[in-house]
């Protein structure tokens, strides 16, 4: 076994917690390459990542069991995978909080290399958002950079069509198994992007669209970019915590400002009153990232 398939082991199995998986991460990137890796125990690897009680007993009767063994398999057999001790993994995700140990992919890595920018926006997004992102999508996508997004109804979509159709790269990161499509209507969408872009998950096979794995995948995506762009947003929406999480991430913020009165700009209005920068056109967002223009 090697130290990345000991990581998708380790990812796959019930307990450890994701804590315990970087833990164990950090031990494996230190140990030599011809280290023995039968010498760790599930004792040892319990130890490693901390865990104790109900989860420690629930990880060392898994990790031993018939049916992680399978899932392991199946994984290898039908799932694309780079894990965070990979070259490839992108460096500027490592930098997060609580980066993912395993990342499952359907596509092309190097849209990976590209300076990247996410757009999040509300899932009833109006024709506002898509103007705007067929405004900015084409310029970026003419600078070389990479359009990343949650492939969810509304904003989302309409960045990654807005890419798409200017023959740019794009990244969705889903909040399912790649297996799965969230919506259902974006099938063909995220068949396309895992075709002629990326389609990104840490999420395994199987796995369906539980609420909580979104704000779990939104990490990912202010994480992944050197700025993130809010277009429509309603007051305390996910496209916010999205945005705070990419300002915790020392990631430049940009919103949309929008009518007073109008629910979906009042997010966006909120995000600039808090000192995000106005996303007025796409000159705004190119003196926010011109450090990355190629």
């Amino acid at each position: 076994m090697t130290k990345n398939e000991l990581l998708l082991k380790l990812h796959l199995a019930a307990g450890i917690g994701l804590k315990g998986e970087l833990r164990l991460a950090a031990l494996l990137a230190q140990l030599p390459d011809n280290f023995d890796l039968a010498h760790l125990s599930v004792e040892r690897l319990a130890n490693f990542a901390h865990l104790k009680g109900a989860a420690r007993h629930r990880f060392c009767v898994d990790f031993t069991g018939d049916t992680l063994q399978q899932q392991v398999q199946r994984h290898q057999h039908e799932a694309q995978w780079v894990t965070i001790l990979d070259a490839v993994y992108p460096v500027q995700l490592k930098e997060i909080y609580q980066p993912p140990s395993v990342l499952f992919y359907q596509g092309n890595l190097q849209c990976l290399q590209r300076p990247l920018v996410t757009f999040v926006g509300a899932r009833q997004a109006t024709d506002y958002s898509r103007r705007i992102i067929n405004a900015l999508v084409p310029e970026l996508c003419k600078r070389e950079f990479g359009v990343v997004s949650g492939l969810a109804a509304g904003a989302d979509s309409m960045a990654h069509l807005a890419a798409l159709h200017a023959q740019g790269s794009t990244i969705a990161v889903i909040g399912t198994g790649l297996d799965q499509v969230y919506p259902r209507q974006h099938q063909s969408l995220q068949m396309r992007i895992g075709q002629v872009g990326l389609v990104l998950s840490e999420f395994p096979l199987g796995t369906p669209p539980n609420r909580y794995n979104f704000p779990q995948r939104n990490r990912i995506l202010a994480g992944l970019c050197q700025a993130l762009c809010v277009t429509e947003a309603r007051h305390r929406s996910g496209s916010l915590i999205t945005a705070n999480q990419a300002l915790n991430e020392n990631r430049n913020v940009l919103a949309v400002p929008g009518p007073v009165d109008a629910p979906l700009s009042v997010g966006c209005n909120e995000l600039i009153q808090a000192g995000a920068k106005p996303l007025l056109t796409v000159a705004d967002l190119l003196t926010e990232i011109q450090d990355f223009t190629l």
